[in-house]
């Protein structure tokens, strides 16, 4: 009650509407969404291409194609074919803190040009790859983008956002990931049917089209207020933008607020240090846990493997990726559907409603793979259309539970003076994890085999009841205001202190 009496408060401080300036430079800004998931459904899809595997991983072609006593589980079970996958996460993990430095320095747009600009080179060379090594390299530039693109952008929503609809506008770079997505698995499945083999060229060389309008677009688009107050720049010109942004001119109260915020970062020499203090345990803790949790849904099973899963469980090569194409469509309507609501419903109740739905559905196809889908063979038509219909229930809860909100919390959750630094842990936890569960996929597949999912399913009960306990709404709560939901917060109270002790270990450690 006391949380929800905060945000109501707060968010009536600031006047501002909706604002078609805003709207522009945020639809731009998503393209970073945009390219990352292009990536990854267009990584995911042509690894199940016959002329992609038959090119740069001839043993896992030669093992689907001919090897009749390998199990199903087990065939596509090959480190060089995760490190194709896996590859770009490490460059990712990298690229992710010296675009903390950058975005802090010289603002989110830098940060933005930068990471399109190294995704725009990573395209050219998977497109015009001729052996492994070039295609692993492409990759790597395309991880080098995404980490400067996944460090900014949701800052740059979070910042440009009115506090009412912070979450829609933030839930846009998911929905976004999700249109990119989408378009990999339609583009996937037209450049298969091309017979002289070279559709996979098709496929990695179009994610060019989105990291040009990212790049070109950070030429054009405003630095958020935020940033501007923070690198020193005139007060009158964040003043004037903040203005324009919020199509009002009265936003003294927000500016205030601003500026307070700056001259608190401003006194934060480190900030990757100062994050490990007490006050700001709830949101490090939120930072770590949150992303990890996101790639342990076992999302990435379906991301990045979802047509040579469906090959595994015995649909044809078309059929496979049209599987992909129909999970994309269902995925992106569902966060839209999050972007629609997230900032009435709040963000607990859509963990806690997409935890639950993901879980049943993961543990039902768990299930039906575990009686129905042997070493050898496949399912029955009937069975594998039954799993396609529950992956597409669980891509719905993701899409609109920690698909976005995985994004939005972590960004909406830190004070400027540590904000790019909380930033970059989340973008890392994630790129770490998701590395992890990229590179030991295949191999877990073929050990555990449906017990994958029951594996999966586990983890989906743990975050459930952890974000439960520990996450309180941030909904409508301005973004300059959000350090006071944590000392409402019945556990983390306990760990930050009322507001005289946090002004005491401020006076202690400055």
């Amino acid at each position: 009650m006391a949380v929800a009496a905060l945000a109501k408060s707060e968010a009536a401080r600031y006047n501002g509407r909706m604002t078609s300036f805003v709207i522009f430079s945020c639809i731009m800004a998503a393209m970073g969404g945009v390219i990352f998931g292009y990536d990854i459904g267009s990584a995911g899809g042509v690894t199940s291409m016959d002329s992609f595997l038959k090119k740069f991983f001839p043993e896992v072609y030669r093992r689907m194609k001919e090897d009749t006593h390998i199990s199903n589980y087990c065939k596509f079970d090959s480190q060089l074919l995760t490190a194709f996958t896996s590859s770009l996460y490490v460059a990712g993990l990298f690229a992710t803190f010296f675009a903390s430095s950058v975005t802090r320095a010289f603002g989110r747009r830098p940060s933005m040009l930068l990471g399109g600009a190294a995704f725009l080179a990573g395209t050219v060379l998977g497109g015009a790859a001729v052996n492994v090594s070039m295609v692993i390299l492409g990759r790597v530039l395309l991880g080098v983008g995404l980490g400067f693109a996944n460090q900014s952008v949701p800052l740059y929503l979070s910042e440009m956002a009115p506090p009412q609809y912070r979450g829609a506008f933030n839930n846009g770079f998911q929905f976004s990931v999700g249109v990119g997505a989408l378009c990999a698995n339609l583009i996937n499945y037209g450049t298969e049917k091309i017979k002289a083999g070279w559709g996979w060229r098709v496929s990695l060389a179009l994610a060019a089209v989105p990291a040009s309008l990212l790049t070109l677009g950070a030429f054009f688009l405003p630095e958020t207020p935020n940033s501007l107050i923070q690198q020193g720049n005139d007060l009158k010109k964040a003043k004037e933008l903040l203005q324009k942004i919020r199509g009002t001119i009265d936003v003294d109260e927000e500016l205030h607020d601003l500026i307070a915020a700056s001259s608190a970062a401003k006194a934060v020499n480190h900030p990757f240090r100062r994050i490990i203090r007490p006050k700001y345990r709830p949101q490090l803790v939120m930072a770590i846990t949150i992303p990890f949790f996101q790639q342990v849904t076992g999302i990435n099973v379906i991301a990045f493997y979802a047509p040579v899963l469906f090959r595994t469980i015995g649909l044809a090569e078309s059929a496979s990726l049209m599987s992909a194409v129909v999970t994309g469509v269902v995925g992106t309507g569902s966060t839209f559907i999050s972007m629609i609501i997230v900032d009435k419903l709040g963000r607990r109740a859509l963990f806690l409603i997409g935890g639950v739905q993901m879980f049943v559905s993961q543990v039902i196809i768990g299930v039906i793979i575990a009686t129905q889908l042997g070493d050898h063979g496949g399912l029955s038509k009937g069975y594998a259309y039954i799993v396609l219909v529950l992956i597409s229930v669980y891509v719905a809860g993701f899409g609109w539970s920690w698909g976005p909100l995985g994004w939005l919390v972590p960004s909406e959750i830190f004070p400027l003076e540590i904000r790019s630094a909380g930033q970059s842990i989340t973008v890392a936890v994630s790129f770490i994890f998701t590395f992890i569960v990229a590179q030991t996929f295949l191999a877990m597949l073929c050990h555990l085999k449906s017990g994958i999912f029951f594996f999966f399913g586990g983890w989906l009960v743990f975050m459930t009841v952890f974000i439960y306990l520990f996450l309180p709404e941030t909904k409508n709560i301005p973004i300059e205001q959000m350090v006071g939901v944590w000392r409402e917060h019945w556990f983390w109270r306990r760990i930050v202190g009322n507001e005289e002790e946090i002004k005491m270990d401020d006076a202690r450690h400055p």
